[in-house]
C-alpha cells in the first residue's frame, strides 16, 4: 500500500499507510456509536461517575469518537517511538514508524541477536503504553465532575484512554511472536540457545496462538478485525523465522561464494537488436544480461526490458535503447545475507559483482543464493557448508 509522511519524531519519519486512512473513520465511528456502552464500562471499571447522559446529546458523539481515536492513534505512535529509541540507543538505526490497519510498526534496519537488546526493546513500546494510561488517568482524577459536556467530554476521552493505553501493553505482550510478547519470548529462549533456534521455538509458538486468536475472533466473538489481526501475526512469524533460519544458515557465505563468475556470464553488446536478444534468451534460458561496452559493464538488460517493446518494433530497437544503466554494484567479500537486502531492493532482480578495482567479477541473482541454500541445508555437516561453497575469485 501506498505511504504518506506526514513528519518525523528525534529524526525518524512518521508514515501513514494507505490502510490507516480507511481504519482512522472507522474506529471514530464504533466508538462514536458506543459511547454509551463505553460510558458503562469506564463507570464500572474505573469508577467514573461519568454522565452518560450528557455525552451521548447531539451530535457529542461523533466528536468523542475522533478526538478519543485520534488519541487512540498518538498512543500507538508513542508505543513504537518507545521501541525506537531504545533500539536507537543499541544502535539499530529506525527506517520509519507506520501507522497501519492493525496499528503500528517500528522498522528496524536489522533486529538485535543479544537477548538482552532484544529484551530491552521489546518492553519498551509496552511500558511506554502503561506509562501514557497512568498519566490519562492522573489527568482524568485531576478533572472535576460537573454538568458541563466540555469538561465531562474530556474526562471520557482520558478515562478511556487510560484504559485502552494499559489494555494495548497487555495485548502487545501476549505470545504472539512477532508481537512484543513474542520477541521477548524469543530473547528469554536466546539466553540458553541459538538465536535461530529461539526464533524457531517463538515463531511456532506464535503461529499456535495466532491461530486460536483467529478462532476465537471469528467463532466466538464474531469479530473480522481480530481474526485479521491473528492472519497477520501468522504471516509474520513464519516470516521472521524463515528470514533468521537463512540468515543462520548462510553465516559466513559471501557473494564470491555464491556468484555466477564472470567468465561463465554471456553477455550482450548494446547494438544487439531486442529480437536477437530474446532469441538469445530462449536459446540459453537466461533472462537477463549484462550488457558490455568497451571492456566493461555499462548496463543491465532483462526479459522485462524485451517485452515492454512491441512486437513489430523489435528489429529496430537495440539493447542500448531498453537497458537499466543505473547498477547496483557490490563487492565478492559481501554478506550474502546483505546481498540478498540489495536484490529485495532492486526491480533489475541482478546484482553486478565488482572488486575494489571496479573490475567485472560476476553476477549475483537471487536464484543464486536459493540454489546455495537449498545445497547448504542439504549437507550432512552444516558447519562446513559456507567451505564447500568457497570458489577462487
Amino acid at each position: 500500500m501506498r505511504r504518506f509522511r506526514i513528519g518525523s519524531v528525534f529524526g525518524i519519519p512518521i508514515q501513514l499507510d494507505l490502510t490507516f486512512l480507511l481504519v482512522l473513520p472507522l474506529f471514530a465511528w464504533i466508538i462514536g456509536t458506543q459511547v454509551g456502552r463505553t460510558t458503562d464500562l469506564l463507570n464500572r471499571s474505573l469508577g467514573a461517575g461519568l454522565n452518560p447522559a450528557l455525552l451521548t446529546d447531539g451530535n457529542l458523539v461523533w466528536v468523542l469518537g475522533v478526538v478519543a481515536a485520534v488519541g487512540l492513534f498518538t498512543g500507538v505512535v508513542l508505543h513504537e517511538l518507545g521501541h525506537s529509541l531504545v533500539a536507537i540507543r543499541y544502535g539499530f538505526p529506525i527506517d520509519s514508524i507506520t501507522l497501519w490497519l492493525f496499528g503500528g510498526v517500528a522498522q528496524l534496519t536489522e533486529m538485535p541477536e543479544d537477548w538482552k537488546q532484544e529484551l530491552a526493546i521489546a518492553v519498551a513500546g509496552p511500558v511506554v503504553s502503561v506509562a501514557l494510561g497512568a498519566a490519562s488517568y492522573v489527568v482524568f482524577v485531576v478533572l472535576p465532575g460537573t454538568a458541563s459536556p466540555v469538561v465531562e467530554s474530556a474526562r471520557f476521552v482520558f478515562a478511556y484512554l487510560a484504559l485502552m493505553n494499559v489494555a494495548l501493553a497487555a495485548f502487545n505482550m501476549l505470545p504472539g511472536f512477532p508481537m512484543d510478547g513474542g520477541r521477548v519470548l524469543r530473547a528469554l529462549l536466546a539466553r540458553t540457545r541459538t538465536y535461530a533456534r529461539a526464533t524457531r521455538i517463538a515463531a511456532e509458538v506464535g503461529k499456535v496462538f495466532a491461530i486460536l486468536l483467529g478462532l476465537f475472533g471469528l467463532f466466538v466473538l464474531g469479530n473480522i478485525f481480530l481474526a485479521g489481526l491473528a492472519f497477520f501475526i501468522y504471516i509474520g512469524a513464519a516470516g521472521e523465522a524463515r528470514k533468521t533460519t537463512m540468515r543462520a544458515d548462510l553465516e559466513g557465505v559471501q557473494v564470491r561464494d555464491v556468484m555466477t563468475p564472470a567468465n561463465r556470464v554471456t553477455t550482450v553488446t548494446a547494438d544487439v537488436s531486442v529480437r536477437e536478444l530474446i532469441g538469445t534468451m530462449f536459446r540459453e534460458r537466461h533472462t537477463g544480461y549484462p550488457v558490455e561496452g568497451n571492456g566493461e559493464v555499462v548496463g543491465l538488460v532483462t526479459l522485462e526490458d524485451a517485452r515492454a517493446v512491441n512486437e513489430v518494433e523489435r528489429d529496430a530497437y537495440t539493447v542500448g535503447d531498453v537497458m537499466t544503466t543505473e547498477l547496483v554494484t557490490v563487492t565478492p567479500e559481501l554478506d550474502v545475507m546483505d546481498a540478498l537486502n540489495e536484490l529485495q531492493d532492486n526491480p533489475v532482480g541482478r546484482l553486478v559483482v565488482t572488486d575494489a578495482d571496479g573490475e567485472f567479477r560476476g553476477l549475483l541473482t537471487r536464484s543464486d543464493v536459493m540454489t546455495a541454500l537449498s545445497i547448504l541445508r542439504s549437507s550432512e555437516d552444516a558447519g562446513l557448508g559456507a567451505n564447500r561453497l568457497r570458489t577462487e575469485p
